[in-house]
């Protein structure tokens, strides 16, 4: 997990500046959305390549009352930084450290019986009872337990389970398919089969302390699926979990993330001379290029050749030719701005930078993709960690 010193004190290459302040402001905005709903704050994946630890400190902070993260090494390593309170995570293997979240107080997530099996053997090891939330699968057809005959086998012997004193269930949860699709069809019959294999659950026992299905873009337009608890992962990063459902701005947010280079080389260049690999860019007049030391290596993506956007000197640039592993080059059209001149990849958008979802529009993918996989080599340099005043 990278946390890296608020400011650095040497010149660096590259760099991902997050704005806590900002995160924090996500965070509250999407606690009045969710109305009376405990929020979780994800912070799988480095928190989206923001830098858990302190992503996740700072949501706490904001009133967040959860953490989520995918895996369990991921969760482990946020208890090992002192993170205290409700954790859940939710994507296992068999033979994972099941004892080792036993022990740290994780709630984890049981979608088999085959986990429920290795989760009961690590309590008996441990000595206490596991917190344990049974995911159900509602349509989205990924992880969770079918309905029907598989359910009742796991509501059942994890109701056996928690009378031996082996588990507690503290939990009953879904994921929504298409919750970025306004009016898809899927949305409505998930919360009603979500309903209806709560309701089985809690008729036979289960008390869960809470039940929860709403994703980001669910929390920013579902009111109807908030139940217990919101679980907000791309929103509270200030990214839109769809251009569909509105801008960052649509919704109180503000992106958290910005990518920026220091110009790394200016120089002339004669028209038709080519640039980068397999010149896909040719020069079409007498001109000046500028080089980007970032590339596919820092996770930049090569699918940006030709057309990711890129702020430099207070004009906005292209990607000329192929992005390369380590670099890439932007035509300036002449214009001679100095060596270690700021490029802008990405930021909020209001000084005129591209945003991530502009990344997103140019590579035909989605901008949760383009801020988490901002690789290692760049670091991240977290402001505005203490509240302002």
């Amino acid at each position: 997990m990278t946390e890296t010193a608020a400011e650095p004190t040497a010149a660096l290459r590259a760099r991902a500046e997050i704005d806590l302040g900002a995160l924090r402001a996500n965070v509250r905005a999407l606690r009045a959305r969710a109305k009376g709903a405990a929020v979780m704050a994800v912070v799988k994946s480095d928190a989206y390549g923001h830098g858990a630890v302190p992503c996740a400190r700072a949501a706490l902070a904001a009133g967040a009352t959860w953490l989520g993260t995918a895996t369990a090494e991921e969760a482990l390593a946020l208890r090992a930084a002192g993170l205290s309170g409700r954790l859940l995570c939710w994507l296992w293997v068999p033979g994972g450290p099941w004892r080792e979240a036993v022990e740290a107080d994780i709630d984890v997530s049981l979608s088999g019986m085959w986990a429920l099996r290795e989760v009961t053997a690590a309590a008996r090891a441990a000595g206490r009872p596991a917190r344990v939330q049974l995911k159900a699968d509602t349509g989205l057809g990924r992880n969770g337990c079918q309905p029907g005959a598989d359910w009742a086998e796991l509501v059942g012997e994890a109701l056996r389970a928690e009378a031996e004193g082996l588990v507690r269930i503290t939990g009953l949860w879904s994921h929504f398919a298409c919750a970025d699709e306004p009016g898809h069809p899927s949305i409505a019959a998930q919360l009603t089969r979500f309903r209806e294999m709560v309701a089985y659950a809690e008729e036979r026992g289960v008390r869960p302390e809470v039940r929860h299905i709403a994703n980001s873009p669910a929390t920013l337009t579902l009111p109807e699926s908030h139940f217990d608890l919101v679980r907000t992962g791309i929103a509270m990063y200030g990214v839109s979990p769809s251009p569909e459902l509105g801008t960052p701005a649509d919704f109180g947010l503000r992106p958290v993330m910005t990518l920026s280079a220091s110009l790394a080389l200016v120089k002339h260049a004669p028209g038709g001379h080519g640039v980068s690999y397999g010149h896909h860019y040719v020069t079409p007049g007498e001109t000046t290029l500028g080089l980007v030391p970032v590339g596919y290596a820092d996770g930049i993506p090569r699918h940006a050749s030709g057309t990711g956007p890129v702020l430099v000197g207070g004009k906005w640039r292209t990607v000329a030719g192929r992005v390369a592993m380590d670099q890439f080059v932007v035509d300036l059209g002449g214009d001679e701005p100095p060596v270690g001149t700021d490029a802008v990849l990405f930021g909020p958008g209001d000084r005129g930078e591209p945003t991530a979802e502009d990344w997103a529009q140019a590579c035909g993918t989605i901008a949760y993709e383009i801020v988490t996989r901002i690789g290692t080599r760049v670091p991240r340099v977290h402001v505005n960690e203490r509240e302002a005043g």
